[in-house]
């Protein structure tokens, strides 16, 4: 098995890639400023044809993330601190190639095998296809696409999604708030054949309705008050690519009509105007609502529900996915530093407590204690004093919260708002975390 490189590279280096391309594993060789010096021609088997060459001389960030080998990369500190790590997941990609999630390992060359291996080489990387690393029973924490998991559920989805990597089918997205439905959107769009064209987002609970028809569909001068000139809308600027559409679920009933007609039939008009335009997107919608009760109720539309729910995919909610608290604690910490010039590490009785709490808020609101444990910790190690109050609190003592009218409160004031939780927290006069708290403790969903 040949290899694709750089001239002049030792018959150790060629033998390692047969070695390792034998056992159904690619390698990359990097040089001290991690750029791939090497890329074996098993690199062809795992990206398709010409893959080899598309990543050889490129900065393996470039190729395998930011999230591990970046600045801040948690595979780059551990390299230049003379460290090896093994089973760590990624997502490869290069240029126009399809990108595939890999499972790897990766290791300094030691000091002393520098005169029996090429000068250039200060790092190696060994890599497979995840599924393979799946079937024999691997476990890897995965960054893919900037979402980092290990639990089952996750990476089932990413599964999913590399399936979906040649369909342009609408996808909605549903999961508790905070549980990163944007982020998987965008893996989705950056593992399809729109993955060139732009990613455009909206969210339709945040504009009132006859301005939400201009944000979406775009409008032409003298249209409305205030139109002084013509504006496109996100389904013009999202031509060629993938529109996402938050809180979907909020979508007043008129423009459920219109997205309707876009989706059926791929034209639309911008507001004022009565020309036709031609739709080339690929639509991604996704709601922290129930849209089958908002149907039952009138809420939403069924012929819109099932035009939108083509591909379902659910996100499970953090409480359910606690094999992924650790690495996205660290994760999110190492983001979360780096903007404060800190570079901070975990001390056990913190990682404890976060591992207890239940994260009603869920990535979300891990993100945000992780911000508030920055700005209050004076040394180099988060202690559990470090975090936020509610996260060291103990479950109440007492049956006062399952009283009756606290639970029909409750309730009231969740269907007022029509179940969007910050809304009715702050009818309520408490944070979102205590609302969480109190929905979980009564077992109350919509």
């Amino acid at each position: 098995m040949g290899a694709h490189t750089a001239p002049a590279l030792d018959d150790l280096l060629y033998a390692a890639s047969t070695i390792f391309g034998a056992l159904g594993r690619g390698l990359l060789c990097l040089s001290r400023e991690l750029r791939i010096v090497h890329a074996s021609s098993e690199l062809d088997r795992i990206l398709g044809a010409g893959g080899a060459d598309a990543v050889l001389g490129r900065p393996v960030e470039e190729v395998l993330g930011p999230e591990l080998f970046g600045p801040q990369g948690t595979l780059r500190r551990a390299l230049e601190a003379g460290e090896q790590r093994e089973g760590w997941g990624a997502t490869l990609q290069a240029g126009s190639l399809s990108p595939r999630r890999v499972s790897l390992s990766a290791a300094p060359i030691p000091h002393e095998a520098g005169g029996r291996c090429d000068p250039r080489v200060s790092y190696v990387v060994v890599l497979r296809p995840a599924e393979e690393a799946e079937a024999s029973g691997g476990g890897d924490p995965t960054v893919f696409a900037g979402i980092v998991a290990r639990s089952g559920p996750m990476l089932r989805i990413f599964r999913l999604i590399e399936n979906l990597e040649e369909s342009e089918a609408t996808v909605l997205l549903t999961g508790e708030s905070g549980t990163g439905k944007e982020l998987v959107a965008r893996a989705i769009h950056q593992h399809s054949p729109r993955r060139q064209g732009p990613f455009v987002a909206v969210n339709c609970g945040a504009l009132p309705g006859e301005l939400l028809e201009s944000e979406m569909f775009g409008h032409v001068r003298g249209a409305f008050t205030g139109a002084v000139r013509d504006r496109v809308g996100r389904f013009e600027a999202a031509a060629g690519g993938t529109l996402f559409l938050d809180e979907v679920g909020d979508l007043p009933l008129p423009l459920q009509v219109k997205l309707l007609r876009v989706l059926q039939e791929r034209t639309f008009e911008r507001v004022g105007e009565s020309v036709t335009r031609r739709s080339d997107v690929r639509v991604i919608a996704a709601t922290n609502l129930d849209l089958r009760r908002a149907v039952q109720e009138g809420r939403f539309r069924d012929d819109l529900y099932y035009r939108l729910r083509v591909v379902p995919i659910e996100i499970p909610p953090l409480r359910e996915r606690r094999a992924d608290v650790e690495i996205l604690a660290r994760h999110l910490l190492r983001k979360v530093s780096a903007r404060h010039g800190r570079s901070l590490l975990f001390a056990p009785d913190a990682l404890r407590a976060m591992l207890r709490y239940p994260w009603p808020g869920n990535v979300r609101e891990l993100e945000n204690a992780l911000e508030y444990a920055v700005a209050v910790c004076r040394s180099q190690t988060i202690h559990a004093e470090d975090l936020p109050a509610e996260i060291l609190e103990e479950k109440p003592a007492g049956n006062e919260l399952q009283a009756p009218d606290e639970r029909a409160r409750l309730r009231a004031a969740l269907e007022a708002h029509h179940w969007r939780r910050d809304e009715a927290a702050t009818a309520l006069g408490m944070s979102r975390t205590t609302l969480w708290r109190k929905m979980r403790e009564l077992a109350l969903t919509s």
